[in-house]
């Protein structure tokens, strides 16, 4: 980073940094990008570590560079790093690996074969980034710095073209000018409700009152989320560039970033980059000579779900518990302070550069008629890929799942995916074709939301797994209306009872009205779609209900009063292994003869099935 800090006053300004980054980057220097975010669960920060030392070490300061990034996305195949030029890919670095990188890729050109991806249907080795599967079908827009930008440098988001939409904003439009150019782009919040940007915009700068406020929502309590972490953590001068032209298009002159407490790595990058921000002249008064003062301050979240949701939000901020109010009036009119306030989802807001930049003809020509630009997905579960994906809305679940993905894990057969969240819905492998976006989804019974996605296959059960997103909503629930609080409780006990062989006839039935009620009458959106886990799976997995209450049988293997383990005698060769694994000695056999399950004995834990070689071991 520019050690002088001047003041940016004008597109020329940020010229001359980027040549000055560019300049160095094309220096013939060899730029190796690690992972240093989500990595770190891997301990990237050893490899990053040894790096330094062997650079030091062997007097490569002038030839090599590590330039530390956010998520490169493909988590699975973590801790990452890419060699530049070349591209070339290494994932699962260990620090053990460094010297041979050092010694092969960096000083004598080449390729270190091991650490390169590997197709694990075909065997071929994959050498550049570009070329894995993983990254193929996907449409890195908004991710696209991620992974290629250092984290914590103002510099390098510069020169990725980082401040030059605010110029042309606060220099060449007018508020009114850029609330039109959002609205006509198409984009729609990206935090779960998916409401037009622009007209959320345009209502607020136009609601009456002496001051105005624009929140960034990066609140992300989903389960197996973590889209907005990795784009605070890995991008978040976008967020903030987003944040001050929203401002200025409301007439705003105060910003709040609310982040979870969970996230110190999100709240330290963006602290710091709200201190190289003002330090520019990008933030605080007088933004680039224009006369537009804007401060913007890091609000950190308790660990409260419902404060997702925008006015237990607003509540937070100011102090107070957490909890939805009524509506109307809406937070565009009374917000925070009782004063108009936008609130957007950060990944929101870092379309926005973009969208100025480019032109909204641009944007609204990426995805489909109603659902414009790209989507951040995380992608867990059974899936063999796992981590962050971002694909043009209408791409189909196909695609993510499969070609991007990877399919599914150990041979088993897709099942189901889980979107949106813990209030999204269930979505069956008949619907594999359907594309992913905002109407089609929630015409399946599920929702955008944040943007998770939890990918399950034949050992899933779809009631325990309604059963689990059904007890987060109860604990999470902040308990103020009747209806979620009430109605969570109820359901849960009768998902209980199913689950462990006590369902009723009635039960289906009860769990669509209970669940009817709550989706009508709840106070906020986080009530109002909590039912959805149970509707869509009794809409799809009806079956599952009725085996669970009908015939006392879970077939996917979850609910252990459901089911029995049996050894399929044809198949068993007496390895013995089961019966040495079993806690409950539950196994009897000699070796090589056929083995035997005592039931009174075993508690259905699951290690015999998983440690049999041969599949011998069946459920029943």
């Amino acid at each position: 980073m520019n050690k002088q800090m001047e003041k940016i006053r004008s597109i020329s300004d940020l010229e001359r940094i980027k040549d000055s980054v560019l300049k160095d980057s094309n220096s013939g220097k060899i730029i190796i990008r690690a992972c240093n975010t989500g990595c770190r669960a891997r301990r990237s920060r050893k490899v990053i570590e040894r790096l330094e030392n062997r650079i030091s070490e062997d007097g490569l300061e002038n030839k090599v560079k590590i330039l530390k990034t956010g998520c490169h996305g493909f988590c699975e195949m973590g801790p990452i790093l890419v060699i530049e030029p070349g591209n070339i890919f290494y994932k699962r670095i260990k620090a053990e690996d460094v010297d041979d990188i050092i010694s092969e890729t960096v000083l004598k050109g080449n390729l270190v074969e091991r650490l390169l991806w590997e197709d694990p249907e075909t065997g071929e080795r994959y050498i550049t980034e570009k070329s894995i599967p993983f990254y193929r079908k996907q449409k890195k827009i908004v991710s696209g710095n991620s992974g290629r930008i250092g984290t914590t440098d103002i510099d390098s988001y510069i020169a990725a073209g980082g401040y030059s939409a605010l110029c042309k904003a606060l220099k060449e439009m007018s508020a009114a000018e850029i609330i039109e150019t959002v609205a006509a782009s198409g984009l729609r919040g990206r935090g779960g409700g998916g409401f037009s940007a622009g007209l959320k915009w345009k209502i607020c700068s136009s609601a009456p009152g002496d001051m105005r406020y624009i929140i960034a929502n990066g609140d992300e309590g989903d389960p197996g989320a973590f889209m907005d972490r990795s784009l605070m953590e890995g991008d978040p001068h976008s967020i903030i560039e987003g944040m001050i032209i929203g401002a200025y298009a409301i007439g705003a002159a105060q910003g709040f970033i609310y982040v979870r407490e969970e996230y110190p790595i999100a709240i330290e990058h963006l602290s710091i980059a709200l201190k190289q921000a003002e330090a520019y002249g990008l933030l605080g008064k007088d933004i680039l000579g224009s006369g537009f003062d804007f401060g913007i301050q890091i609000n950190r979240g308790a660990g409260a779900f419902v404060c997702g949701e925008s006015t237990a939000l607003m509540y937070s901020i100011e102090g107070k518990r957490g909890m939805p109010r009524s509506r109307p009036p809406n937070s565009v009119y009374e917000g925070l302070w009782g004063k108009p306030t936008v609130l957007n989802n950060v990944e929101t807001l870092s379309n926005i550069p973009l969208i100025i930049n480019n032109g909204p003809e641009w944007y609204a020509g990426i995805g489909t008629k109603k659902s414009k630009g790209s989507k951040i997905f995380s992608l867990v579960g059974k899936v063999k890929n796992t981590g962050l994906v971002e694909v043009e809305m209408g791409t189909t679940l196909r695609e993510i799942i499969f070609d991007i993905g990877g399919g599914i894990r150990n041979g088993k057969r897709f099942k189901a995916v889980q979107t949106g969240g813990p209030s999204g819905g269930c979505i069956p492998v008949s619907r594999i074709d359907m594309p992913v976006d905002y109407d089609s989804l929630k015409e399946a019974g599920a929702i955008m939301g944040s943007g998770g996605m939890i990918v399950m296959d034949e050992t899933s059960c779809m009631v325990d797994v309604a059963r689990y997103f059904i007890r987060f909503l109860l604990y999470e629930s902040c308990g103020k209306c009747v209806p979620c609080r009430e109605g969570l409780k109820q359901m849960f006990k009768i998902l209980e009872d199913i689950c462990e062989g006590r369902g009723e006839e009635d039960h289906i039935e009860t769990l669509i009205q209970l669940g009817n009620y709550m989706t009508t009458a709840s106070l906020c959106g986080l009530g109002s779609s909590a039912a959805n886990p149970v509707l869509s799976t009794i809409r799809h997995f009806r079956g599952e209900y009725e085996s669970h209450i009908h015939d006392k049988k879970c077939t996917a293997g979850v609910c252990k009063n459901l089911f029995e383990y049996f050894i399929d005698e044809k198949m068993c060769n007496g390895c013995t292994l089961c019966r040495l694994k079993c806690p409950e000695k539950a196994v009897s056999g000699e070796k090589k003869q056929a083995h035997s399950i005592d039931n009174s004995k075993c508690i259905r834990c699951g290690i015999c099935f998983n440690a049999c070689k041969f599949k011998a071991i069946k459920i029943q």
